[in-house]
């Protein structure tokens, strides 16, 4: 059996990554966020309760899991805090947090240049959350970033001193007002302290478990098509959510991943700018936006709605290594007539079965469908495939078919006790 799972979003982001991270952790002994930052969101219900989380890994819940946040993730101090301790408040003391020392450092001039940059580019904007990552993401590419290690040392002063006055000379040539800098370091050396006693060598500590033969779930934020190098650029995260991006972001080898589990919405949604060659607008997407609660974690922006797109899910379990599938709101599309299945795209008359590099070709690329019978039935208490509607096994089957990777998780409802599990995973 697997020892380590890498879980994936395999879409545009918010396909439930949360929820099926929250449930292999029970069998866990760490979970991993190895990208992104407070720009991902996780709902999770579970005992009746829905918890949203947006840095803190999904396993924090159970005192037993050590929880890591990676060093390939970009980190706001002040809303890490605000996080933990609303969870302390809940109940959950935060005792099994660990915070990658090398992880990079969201600074409050990394919001306001993220904010600027977006207004700037007027009709052209990425539809980025203005949460500061890609500011700090190019930092970091370019050796200007601050790192946790730095935050809490001594000359974290003297260091936000010099990139501050740097960083207000351009945020007041963008038309920005500049950053003071003797009240924001007060509150950071405030929020250093309270800091630092999760920070540690998460590498070190990650590797060692593995080595004694810890299970270990590596979670990731937003989804292979936002990926900086597979998605439709510019339009994408600044980060790798592929599967790729779990070894670099935690400083596990690939050698040491057993499994790689995509995540994948029974259809398709996207927030924000970029092609979405499925989308649709009439009144069964807006039924769906509304019974599915398709409104973004952390943004509250409506997501955009489309039919399920096996072109794209073919690229992911590509590009990923994808090992097995878990089908999320599955329950969603109960009651429709007809559900449409994308299983190719018409360019210019020909039919290809790959997304182009292009966007110009991307926005050209129609979907081709194949309509399959919906189902009438409530399956929300469904325990088991053979329980299911013959009409919804046949979608379930149809996706195995087109992508070539086996549906080994579904889900027919947000609470964890509505996931059915058809190969076990650990």
């Amino acid at each position: 059996m697997s020892k380590t799972v890498v879980v994936i979003g395999s879409q545009w982001g918010d396909e439930g990554k949360g929820k099926i991270t929250n449930f292999l952790s029970e069998q866990a002994d760490f979970v991993v966020r190895y990208q992104g930052g407070d720009n991902a969101g996780h709902t999770i219900k579970f005992d009746g309760v829905t918890y949203k989380l947006h840095l803190i890994p999904s396993g924090v819940f159970n005192p037993n899991i050590k929880n890591i946040l990676g060093n390939g993730m970009v980190i706001n101090p002040i809303n890490a805090l605000k996080e933990i301790e609303d969870l302390k408040k809940q109940g959950f003391p935060c005792n099994n947090l660990y915070i990658s020392d090398r992880a990079n450092v969201i600074m409050n001039y990394h919001m306001e240049l993220d904010a600027l940059k977006e207004e700037s580019l007027g009709t052209g904007k990425i539809g980025t959350t203005k949460k500061g990552i890609g500011p700090t993401y190019t930092d970091k590419t370019s050796r200007e970033g601050i790192r946790v290690i730095d935050f809490i040392s001594e000359d974290f002063p003297k260091l936000y001193k010099e990139k501050l006055a740097i960083k207000n000379e351009i945020i007041e040539k963008m038309g920005g007002t500049p950053i003071d800098y003797d009240s924001s370091v007060k509150e950071y050396l405030e929020i250093a302290k309270k800091i630092k006693p999760y920070v540690t060598d998460t590498v070190v500590l990650l590797n060692k478990g593995i080595k004694e033969g810890k299970k270990v779930v590596f979670e990731g934020a937003q989804g292979a098509l936002l990926d900086v190098d597979f998605g439709s650029y510019p339009f994408v995260t600044s980060s790798n959510p592929t599967s790729g991006g779990a070894c670099t972001g935690s400083g596990v080898g690939p050698t040491k991943l057993d499994e790689i589990i995509g995540v994948v919405k029974a259809y398709s949604t996207r927030v924000g700018s970029g092609v979405f060659p499925t989308e649709f607008e009439d009144d069964i997407s807006r039924d769906i936006r509304e019974r599915a609660h398709e409104y973004g974690t952390t943004t509250k922006r409506p997501r955009r709605i489309g039919w399920l797109d096996c072109v794209v899910l073919k690229y992911s379990a590509m590009i990923n290594g994808m090992t097995g599938i878990s089908l999320m709101l599955l329950d969603i599309l109960s009651g429709l007539d007809t559900i449409k299945l994308c299983c190719a795209y018409k360019l210019d008359g020909e039919y290809i079965d790959y997304i182009p590099a292009d966007n110009n070709l991307l926005e050209r690329c129609e979907p081709v469908y194949l309509e399959m019978d919906g189902w009438k039935e409530n399956i929300t208490d469904v325990k088991s495939f053979k329980e299911l509607p013959r009409n919804a096994q046949k979608y379930i089957e149809k996706i195995e078919e087109l992508i070539e990777v086996k549906v080994k998780i579904f889900s027919v409802g947000p609470d964890k006790i509505q996931t059915i599990v058809r190969e076990n995973i650990f």
